[in-house]
């Protein structure tokens, strides 16, 4: 399980990377959206997996940590707005400049 969740977080590192890396606006959007996905599993997973542990401390003998939950939950909120934004910009540059390059110049 630890070693899926590693290379999930790897492959949606990586990818994020490489498109982040590129000249054209929409895969640097799609590439932060994928590294905010893969920083989202990392701090997922740093609450340690347990199955059927409840979230609430008193509960049960064993249970999860509630502070990473939260930080994804809040992180996924933020990520889809400013997900959302920049889209929205890239379609103002493209209309604005007639192409999509990082740069400004086709």
């Amino acid at each position: 399980m630890e070693a899926m969740i590693s290379l999930m977080i790897g492959v949606l590192t990586a990818t994020g990377v490489y498109l982040v890396l590129r000249a054209r606006t929409f895969p640097v959007v799609l590439g932060l959206t994928l590294l905010s996905y893969g920083v989202n599993l990392f701090l997922f997973a740093m609450g340690r997996l347990r199955v059927g542990a409840p979230a609430v401390i008193g509960s049960g003998d064993s249970y999860a940590d509630p502070l990473p939950q939260a930080l994804v939950l809040t992180a996924i909120v933020i990520g889809f707005a400013m997900t959302a934004f920049t889209i929205m910009l890239a379609l103002r540059a493209r209309a604005e400049l007639g192409n999509d390059h990082v740069d400004g110049r086709g």
